[in-house]
């Protein structure tokens, strides 16, 4: 069995915000219906509807789809454990196609694995109605705020 990961201080209030939506998604994520459904300290799962919008002509749902849930899941775990004003920003990922996906509801589940206090490197496993569909792992660099625009 793997030993417990050490992660930075968990914040509750942020991990709060998520769920209850405080925390607004745009673009992309706000796009394909991402909702973030659970928030512990270093996990986050978040679901979103097979939209009939997203299935290409031969039935399934594009793997870019899946590609965005994981992009998004990635980074978004690691806030709670990060200090306040800094963002995280995907350096690298990797993710496996395990089977197709034409209708139902996907989930995401992030596990950070390692983290320090630049980067981060998440595992994310995927599943479409309980079968698992995709499996990915990725890297985020963890940076201060900008300062002066």
């Amino acid at each position: 069995m793997t030993p417990p990961v050490r992660l930075p201080a968990f914040n509750e209030e942020v991990a709060r915000r998520y769920l209850e939506g405080a925390i607004p998604t745009s673009g992309l994520p706000e796009y394909l219906g991402i909702r973030v459904v659970l928030v512990e300290p270093g996990r986050l799962q978040a679901r979103m509807p097979v939209d009939p919008k997203l299935i290409t002509r031969i039935g399934n749902m594009h793997g870019g789809v899946l590609a965005a849930l994981c992009d998004h899941v990635l980074g978004s775990v690691c806030y709670p454990h990060m200090e306040q004003g800094w963002w995280a920003a995907t350096v690298e990922f990797k993710l496996n196609l395990l089977a197709p996906v034409s209708s139902g509801t996907v989930t995401a589940e992030a596990s950070i694995i390692a983290m320090t206090r630049s980067t981060a490197v998440v595992r994310i496993e995927v599943t479409n109605d309980g079968r698992p569909c995709c499996a990915a792992q990725g890297t985020v660099l963890i940076r201060p705020p900008r300062l002066g625009g």
